[in-house]
This record gives structure tokens, C-alpha cells and sequence, in this order.
């Protein structure tokens, strides 16, 4: 058995994990118990990183034109195509758009390629989508990008203040890591978000805020702060500038107006600024609700000036805490990833840090602007700018807003190049030549977590087919183009070049300084940060004078035009699935699109929970099943971001999304799209089990994937003619059907049972079915007759263990519910130890607890 440390590929959080790798070549993963970021936990999606190291839907070679190409052909092409573009139009004709799924030595290359060789800062990232208004707003304030807070202080903080983060399922490790501050010290937890999450589930207080007025709150909070003698005066007069005109801006927002402007009820709003008040270790913790907003940069500044004025930053417990979305967006962010960003902490209108850095490099020309951003370098994409694109590890089809119009911008672009390590998504169908990249378990490097902690990570599995480390990609492609300076033999070798370029003239003015790493063995690393646990303690901050800077905020309402879309991650999914998608279990919570509406407009437009809603606007629409619950306020629906066409059929939510962006940042505005909602009018309903993927005939249809197959859910507005002859263009073939004539409601019920096992079932009704989906999900390819499985029950010495609810431990909900009706006194404690449900990562916990307490017991027989 070998046991080699790395880090989990999925949030910003940096999980430590252990790949223990047998004799026989086999990969069990486990939670690292000496990292610093997790001690040995790790959320559902990290615990099944195991199951996503299979070949299926991998890119295995150079495609050129749709046709198997060596990497000679599809590195020279490449390199012409932006050679040429070059010459003809010059450096700002080409662009590159990459991800915070790259290491850092792959982002580090790719912004010394662009920038300061091909000339041109048009290299932006997915990050843009993610944590561009932090950035912004850190700098706004502090001088450069750096996060003042640690993990460590939250389970130090008597506070803790989540706004816009459903941590529950997005940063599942620290959420537990601070339920259980909590329990230890009673730590006590506020939520801010227009809807009641997870998260929201284990607060001592929830304020279900009006969409986008976060800005309102916080100018309030200031005010408050200020008026009733909470400012640290000292603090401010020796480390800090613009409170003045922090304060004017902030005047008018008295408790009334903070109460309009929210839809808060003002004596809620007073007992949380008391309660902010009194506690001085707090932190402020704020993610994508936050971010992704045209008010973005405003609401993070909002957040730190209630920090300064209260000197609540700089120790241990405090401050404001940005929760990363991605793996090594804060790693793509020392290297200069974003278009307006220059390597170490430099900045790109700054002519002596372009000198310095051109010098370091040796480069022939420098980028001299900022290049353009995701939406409008898409924007250029589509116009005829940019002549020449290459994306690298990431979706812009499905990820960016208004999806379609990305999509139409990558098919009229003279040139598209695609490095991925997945072969069929909505981009690389789109893309000229195809490069196949290593994946998670292959590459090696390092990526930077959202406390600033570097971590290693190493591969363990031999590369699938031809794929290459995006650094390699890059080089090859840059030597092709003639430049010197990539020829590099290892990802130690740019690491060693990126600590140097850290150390470059930092005479201790900036934070990024990797001189602890200068001369370090690469390869035993271990996990450490850069400036320190407390970045800002001796008050010293970035900017010319050292004083950190309070900036005026402005509330921008948003035009209540329809319903406001929120979107956002669910707790087993990760971005389009290409990796989580692979993995069965992680379908168990939620096995399809949907969209979260409130009771009130659900009876507006007709629809009962499991119906189909069309959710539109101009730029585009989507389909997907209604849960209708309480969790959203009226005016407001959520839809989940990860469905893409491999798992459903019309359910991109960013075709739906505007392409607004803040105006410092650039962030989209991914949560506050007005929309337009619908009932599909569904003629029928159907629920299907397949050995062989069935192909997407219905209007609306959702596939996952089982370990030996395929469920899938559709719906259509028209009963077809003759139900064999649809079944045969579902399967793409004519099989031998057993069929059955159901209840009044249905329409029709089919299985094909070949060799004494089931190969396929199909139950199709005039209403959302109700047949035991997980019952027939574990059937398939299992010993059964025809009879059984049209029923489409168990029989009664066959439990149904019930939609899946913790998928570490593979617990049903039926399962739960059973316990608590046959042990009515138990506690959660005690049912989580007698079903092991919640006792992986723990984020079921607050479905445990509903099913615990809501009138499910006696209704258990009818489900």
C-alpha cells in the first residue's frame, strides 16, 4: 500500500486528502488528518473522488477538426492560427479564457505567455465568475488582494456572520468545523440571505434580506457602529483614511430605511447590529451571494468598512472572511490570472511594475492595459475582435451568462482551441482542435486555498490516453511560436521561478512574498501560508501611506421587472458534473434539475410540487422539476447551476442569466436575473430505468447515472401514438417489451427483462409518477420477471430504503423515517449512530432533522 498526500479538486476550503493506492493499483481516498484545512474530513464529493478516476467521457487524444491528430499537428496549429492572428491584427486579436481548476505553475505560464510575450492582457478566467468583486474590493481597501482572516479564527470567533453563503453545501468542511465552535463555545452564527438555506438551518438568527441590498444593511451597520461609540478612535487615526466619506454615504440609511430597503423588520435588524456591536471577535464570512452581484465590489467593501471601523481585523477571530469557490482561484490570483491583474501582486497600469516584471521575464513586449474580461471578452469573441480563442479547463457555455449567446459568439470565432480532460461538452463541441489535458490524480503542482494556504498537489495515476499538464500544453505551443523562456522541465521549475518573481524588489510592502519557499524541496512540501496567520496585525496595509482605506458604498436596487432567479451550487454536485457526474451516489439528493418556488407563485402559474416549470427571458429558458417550499421569499425562485446537456436536456440556467457585471469588478450578476415563469404543460410524466443510455426524445428529459446504467426522468406535451414505437426511439432500438395497462392515471408501463434480468422499465402518467424510483433503480440488471418490476414496488419483505439522503453512508429517507416512528424518543444523536446517516461529512444533518420533526412518520406507509 502506498499513501501519497494531495489536495481535493473541488471548493476553495483546500481538503488535504491521502490517495492510499494498493498493490493491485486500486485508490481509496481518505481525509488527510495532518492538513491544516480539514484534519482528516472531507464533504460527500471529496469522500467519492475515488469513483471519479474512470476512463468515461475522458479526451484522450489530439482532435483536430473533429479526427484523431498527433499533438506535433494540434500544437502547430494552435501556435499559427494565434501567429497569424497576431501579425494581421495584432496581440489584442487573441485571448485566452482558463480556470481555477488550473494549478498554479499552468496559470502562472499561461499569464507570462500572454502577457508578456504574445503582448496582450486578454487572458481573464472562470475566477471572474467567482471571487473578482473580493478582489476588487480588497484592494479597494487594503491594497492588494489579501485575505485578513484564517480558518483558525473560526473557531475562535463569538460571531461568526455568513452573508450569501450557503457554507452547509458549498464549504461543508468548515460549516461543520464551525457547528462544532459552536457547540464547544457557543459560538453564536447569524445567516444573511435572501433565502433559507441549509446554512440558515443551524443560525441563531436568519435575515431573509431583499435581494441585492446587502449594501443597505451594511451602510446601516456602519452608521450604527459609529453613532453609538463602537469605533476603535485610535485605530482610525493611525491606520486608516476615508472614513468621512464612508460615513456621508452612509447617513441616510437609519433603522427605516435599512427596514424598506431590506423587507426586514426593524426590530430584527437593531438586535442584529446590537448584537455585531457588543461582540468584538467576530468574522464575516461572504461568498457568490455576495460576488456575484452588479453591486458586488460595493457589498465586500460594506462588509470591510464595518471591520475597520471596529478594529475587527488584524487578531485572531476577527475579520472579513471571503470563502473561495474554487480550488486555486486565490493560486490563479498571485500569478496574475485576471485580465486586470499583473504576476505577484503587481498591478498592470503600473509602468515600473511592468519594467520590473518584463525584465524578470525577458519578455519581447508587455501588456500595457488591462485586457477584457469574461463578458466582454465573449462579447469580442462574438463580434470578430478576437480571431483567435483558447479555452482551457472550463464551460463558458454553460457557465457564462446568457449561455446561448456564448455559445453563438465560440461558432462564429475564426478559431476555437479547447484543453480539457473531458471529450463532449457544450465548449468542445464548439472548438477546432481539441488538446487533452491531465486530470485530478494526474497533474501535479500546487493550488492556493482561501486562507492563503499553498498546498501540494501530486499525482498518483498514469494520464489517461495522450493528456499533457496544461503547463506543458502551453510551452509547447509557446516554443512553437518562437518564444524563449518556456522550457521548462517540471511544474518545481515554474513554482521555483513564481517564488522568485514573489521575492522581486518586495522589500516587506507586499503580502505575497514566497521567500519561505525559496530553495524548498518541491516534492515534500507541505501545506503553509503566505503572509502569515494575521496578514494585517501590526496595522501595516498595501497601499502608498500603509493605511487601509474606507470606501463610500451605494445601494443599487435592482429593477423589479418578473420573478428574481437566484442560482447557486447544490450540496453532492460540483460545477457542470464533468467529474461529480461520474459518480451515481452524488445523484441521490438531487437526481435532476429544479427550481425551489415559493407556495404563492406556485398557485399563480398553476404548478404543484414535481410539475415542470419553464423559466424564461429574453436571452434564453430552461426546464426544470418544481420543489415548491417556503425556503425562497415570494418574487423569487432558485435554480441549481450544475444540469448540462450530458445529464438533461434544456436546463442551462445562465441562458437565463443577464450579462450585467459590476462596474469595478467585472463579476456577472448571477442572482438577480428577472425572469418569467410557466407550468409546462405536460401531457404526461415519465420515470425510466435503462442498462443503455436512452437518447433525449422527450421536451423535457434528465439522466443520471447508475452503477451498472441509466434512470431518467422526461415529460412531453404530447402522448405519443403508439408507446412501443416511442420506447423503440428512446432506446435506439426495438426491443421485446412486457407491458401493462396501470392505474386510471397512467398511461402506460413497459420492461424488458432479458435472461432473467432487467434491462429496462419505463412507467409513463398523466401526472408526476410515483413509482419507487430507488426500488427500481436497484432492480436493474438484477434477477427479476417481468410482473415484479411492473408494479413497480417491492414487494413487502423487500424494505425501500427511499430517495437518498446521506450520500456518504448511503442512507434513505424511508430508512430515517423508519427509526424515528419506531423510536419516537431518540435523538439525532442517537438515530445518525443507529443509521449512520449524517455521520460522513454531516451535511444531511438538516434533512435529518426535518424528517425528524415534520409529519412524515404517519404518512410513511403512503409514500
Amino acid at each position: 500500500m502506498t499513501a501519497i498526500r494531495s489536495t481535493c479538486p473541488y471548493c476553495g476550503v483546500g481538503c488535504g486528502v491521502i490517495a492510499n493506492i494498493s498493490d493491485d493499483g486500486a485508490v481509496k481516498i481518505s481525509g488527510d488528518p495532518q492538513h491544516p484545512a480539514n484534519f482528516g474530513k472531507l464533504c460527500s464529493k471529496g469522500m467519492a473522488l475515488a469513483e471519479t478516476l474512470v476512463p468515461a467521457g475522458r479526451l484522450l487524444h489530439p482532435m483536430i477538426a473533429g479526427k484523431r491528430g498527433s499533438w506535433r499537428d494540434a500544437t502547430a496549429l494552435v501556435a499559427d492560427k494565434f501567429a497569424s492572428a497576431i501579425a494581421m491584427y495584432g496581440p489584442d486579436s487573441v485571448a485566452l479564457y482558463v480556470s481555477g481548476q488550473l494549478l498554479t505553475e499552468d496559470y502562472y505560464v499561461a499569464n507570462k505567455f500572454m502577457k508578456g510575450f504574445v503582448g496582450s492582457a486578454n487572458i481573464d478566467t472562470n475566477s471572474r465568475l467567482c471571487m473578482a468583486s473580493a478582489v476588487a474590493g480588497h484592494k479597494r481597501a487594503f491594497g492588494a488582494d489579501v485575505v485578513p482572516c484564517n480558518y483558525s479564527d473560526l473557531d475562535q470567533a463569538d460571531l461568526v456572520v455568513l452573508v450569501g453563503s450557503n457554507a452547509a453545501w458549498c464549504h461543508p468542511v468548515l460549516f461543520q468545523r464551525l457547528l462544532r465552535a459552536k457547540e464547544k463555545r457557543d459560538t453564536k452564527i447569524v445567516v444573511i440571505d435572501p433565502r433559507r438555506t441549509a446554512t440558515a438551518d443551524g443560525a441563531d438568527m436568519f435575515l431573509p434580506i431583499a435581494p441585492q441590498s446587502d449594501v443597505a444593511l451594511f451602510n446601516g451597520l456602519l452608521r450604527h457602529l459609529y453613532l453609538h461609540g463602537h469605533a476603535d478612535l485610535q485605530f482610525l487615526f493611525a491606520h486608516t483614511a476615508g472614513l468621512s466619506e464612508a460615513l456621508i454615504a452612509a447617513r441616510e440609511w437609519t433603522l427605516e430605511a435599512v427596514a424598506e430597503a431590506t423587507r426586514l423588520p426593524a426590530e430584527i435588524i437593531e438586535q442584529f447590529y446590537k448584537l455585531f456591536a457588543r461582540t468584538a471577535k467576530t468574522v464575516t464570512a461572504f461568498s457568490m451571494g455576495v460576488n456575484q452581484s452588479a453591486s458586488g465590489t460595493d457589498k465586500v467593501n460594506a462588509i470591510i468598512n464595518v471591520h475597520l471601523v471596529t478594529r475587527r481585523l488584524g487578531m485572531p477571530g476577527a475579520g472579513p472572511f471571503s470563502l473561495t469557490g474554487q480550488p486555486n482561484a486565490m493560486g490563479g490570483r498571485e500569478v496574475g490570472g485576471l485580465a486586470n491583474m499583473l504576476a505577484a501582486h503587481r498591478d498592470i497600469e503600473n509602468a515600473d511594475h511592468r519594467d520590473a516584471v518584463q525584465a524578470f521575464w525577458q519578455s519581447p513586449r508587455m501588456a500595457g492595459t488591462p485586457g477584457l474580461k469574461a463578458v466582454d471578452l465573449f462579447k469580442a469573441v462574438h463580434d470578430g475582435r478576437i480571431k483567435a480563442l483558447w479555452i482551457m479547463g472550463t464551460n463558458p457555455a454553460v457557465s457564462l451568462p446568457e449561455s446561448d449567446f456564448v455559445a453563438e459568439a465560440l461558432r462564429r470565432c475564426a478559431f476555437v482551441a479547447v484543453s480539457d480532460v473531458m471529450a463532449d461538452t457544450e465548449t468542445t463541441r464548439l472548438a477546432d482542435v481539441l488538446l487533452p489535458a491531465q486530470g485530478w490524480g494526474e497533474k501535479d503542482g500546487t493550488v492556493t486555498n482561501s486562507e492563503r494556504r499553498i498546498s501540494r498537489q501530486r499525482g498518483f495515476a498514469t494520464a489517461q490516453g495522450e493528456a499533457r499538464p496544461d503547463w506543458r500544453i502551453i510551452c509547447d505551443v509557446a516554443v512553437a511560436m518562437g518564444f524563449d523562456g518556456f522550457g521548462y522541465g517540471s511544474p518545481a521549475e515554474i513554482f521555483a521561478e513564481h517564488v522568485a518573481l514573489t521575492q522581486l524588489g518586495n522589500d516587506g510592502q507586499r503580502k505575497l512574498d514566497l521567500t519561505a519557499w525559496s530553495g524548498a524541496d518541491y516534492d515534500a512540501l507541505t501545506p503553509q501560508q503566505w503572509g502569515g496567520t494575521q496578514p494585517f496585525a501590526d496595522g501595516r496595509f498595501q497601499t502608498p501611506d500603509g493605511r487601509a482605506r474606507f470606501v463610500p458604498t451605494h445601494y443599487r436596487p435592482i429593477a423589479r421587472t418578473g420573478i428574481v432567479l437566484n442560482t447557486g451550487r447544490i450540496r453532492d454536485q460540483w460545477h457542470t458534473m464533468t467529474r461529480t457526474g461520474l459518480v451515481p451516489k452524488l445523484f441521490g439528493h438531487r437526481g435532476e434539475p429544479h427550481v425551489e418556488i415559493n407556495p404563492a407563485d406556485a398557485k399563480a402559474i398553476g404548478v404543484e410540487t414535481a410539475e415542470i416549470i419553464c423559466v424564461s427571458r429574453a436571452a434564453g429558458s430552461s426546464l426544470a422539476r418544481a420543489l415548491v417550499t417556503d425556503a425562497v421569499a415570494p418574487g423569487q425562485v432558485f435554480q441549481s447551476m450544475h444540469w448540462s446537456s450530458p445529464f438533461a436536456k434544456q436546463a442551462l440556467v445562465n441562458a437565463n442569466a443577464g450579462n450585467e457585471t459590476d462596474p469595478v469588478s467585472g463579476q456577472p450578476a448571477l442572482k438577480s436575473a428577472q425572469v418569467k415563469l410557466a407550468r409546462f404543460e405536460a401531457a404526461w410524466h415519465g420515470f425510466g430505468v435503462s442498462l443503455t443510455a436512452p437518447v433525449a426524445v422527450p421536451d423535457y428529459f434528465a439522466m443520471r447515472p447508475l452503477t451498472n446504467g441509466f434512470a431518467f426522468e422526461c415529460a412531453d406535451k404530447h402522448v405519443p401514438e403508439h408507446w412501443p414505437a416511442f420506447i423503440t426511439s428512446l432506446l435506439a432500438c426495438e426491443p421485446h417489451l412486457s407491458t401493462i395497462t396501470g392505474p386510471e392515471t397512467e398511461c402506460f408501463r413497459c420492461a424488458v427483462v432479458e435472461n432473467d434480468k432487467l434491462s429496462f422499465a419505463f412507467v409513463a402518467a398523466r401526472t408526476p409518477v410515483t413509482a419507487s424510483r430507488d426500488w427500481l433503480m436497484s432492480q436493474l440488471g438484477q434477477t427479476a420477471t417481468a410482473l415484479q418490476v411492473l408494479a413497480a414496488r417491492p414487494a413487502l419483505d423487500q424494505p425501500d430504503k427511499g430517495p437518498l439522503v446521506c450520500a456518504c453512508m448511503q442512507v434513505g429517507k424511508f430508512e430515517i423515517a423508519r427509526f424515528a416512528q419506531n423510536h419516537p424518543a431518540a435523538t439525532e444523536h442517537q438515530l445518525c449512530e443507529a443509521t449512520g446517516a449524517g455521520t460522513g461529512c454531516g451535511t444531511c444533518r438538516s434533512d435529518i432533522r426535518k424528517i425528524m420533526q415534520d409529519s412524515f412518520r404517519p404518512a410513511l406507509a403512503a409514500e
